[in-house]
């Protein structure tokens, strides 16, 4: 079962609210996050549903062991653009990783999960202040201790990032080196 909001033009920033709370489907057994904004809006460490940190400030679609997408808004009152860079602000790619991170968590599924690897990372544009980034995470291995995913970001209708592989652990995993 999916739940998807349709693009309805540009999503203006919204205030602090109470975040969805994902829940089980009847049947499928998968879950499905409603969207809506995200509490917390614009930083880095924002609460998303199902917890962890966030990098987004509205999800748009979320099906668990699938996809997601979300929008994620670029305030020029964030605190990197003072040092990155001072004549032509750009917000820093690990920023937008970060984004990218939280969203394949949201599709990942309830759990805590936590990113393994990175991989096939490509920045193809610059994201600057007022941008508004569109976020889209495509679970291509899904599992109950790994996940991986494939993400992409556009911003004013072009590819902005893309990361071919993003891995994400299960914490309940042993590490390596420990037993």
């Amino acid at each position: 079962m999916t739940t998807t909001v349709p693009a309805a033009g540009p999503t203006p920033t919204p205030t602090p609210t109470p975040a969805p709370v994902p829940g089980p489907v009847s049947g499928a057994g998968s879950t499905t996050v409603t969207a809506g904004p995200v509490a917390g809006a614009g930083s880095a460490a924002a609460a998303v549903p199902g917890g962890g940190l966030g990098g987004f400030d509205r999800l748009l679609e979320a099906v668990v062991g699938e996809r997601a997408a979300a929008v994620r808004n670029v305030p020029a009152t964030l605190t990197c653009f003072t040092d990155h860079f001072p004549r032509h602000p750009v917000l820093p790619g690990v920023l937008l990783l970060e984004s990218m991170a939280a969203l394949a968590r949201t599709a990942a599924g309830p759990g805590t999960w936590r990113l393994a690897a990175v991989r096939g990372v490509r920045f193809k544009h610059f994201v600057g202040p007022g941008d508004q980034v569109h976020l889209t995470v495509e679970v291509s291995a899904h599992g109950p201790h790994r996940t991986e995913c494939r993400a992409t970001a556009r911003a004013g209708g072009r590819v902005v990032a893309t990361a071919r592989v993003l891995a994400l652990v299960s914490d309940e995993t042993t590490r390596e080196g420990t037993a």
